[in-house]
């Protein structure tokens, strides 16, 4: 696995450098960056157990990414690129967004048939509400 995570960053450096290069307009750079640079951590990302502390490390190339779209220097504040439309920022795709998506795609996907892997997945998610002390998915 780690030589996969190693794979993803380089790629991900690979293509935040790319668009540093390009003489493309920020959204187009940024669209580049979000299907070069977070398309293979998406492939990856329901697969492989990803530490917060590397994930943060995700993050931080992905956000110089953006900056570099922006052709801004790479010390500019993050809070821009991170925030949510609704707060005044670009709302830009982030590798926490992306694992999460990609989690919940793989579990419906599980729970599609009716087979094993939705044996183990509703086995798993019995022991997560014994564990929480829930005593349904509602709750």
């Amino acid at each position: 696995m780690r030589a996969t995570k190693e794979v993803v960053r380089q790629n991900i450096i690979a293509a935040r450098n790319l668009i540093k290069c390009l003489p493309f307009t920020p959204e187009l750079a940024t669209e580049l960056f979000t299907s070069k640079g977070m398309g293979v951590f998406r492939f990856s990302a329901a697969l492989i157990e990803w530490p917060e502390s590397e994930l943060n490390d995700v993050k931080r190339l992905c956000v110089q990414a953006y900056k570099n779209a922006w052709h801004l220097p790479w010390s500019t504040a993050s809070a821009f690129f991170i925030f949510p439309k609704t707060h005044a920022g670009k709302e830009s795709t982030l590798p926490v967004a992306v694992l999460t998506q990609e989690v919940l795609l793989h579990a419906e996907r599980c729970m599609r048939h009716e087979d094993v892997s939705k044996k183990i997945m509703l086995a798993g998610l019995n022991h997560t509400l014994d564990e929480w002390l829930y005593d349904s998915f509602v709750e």
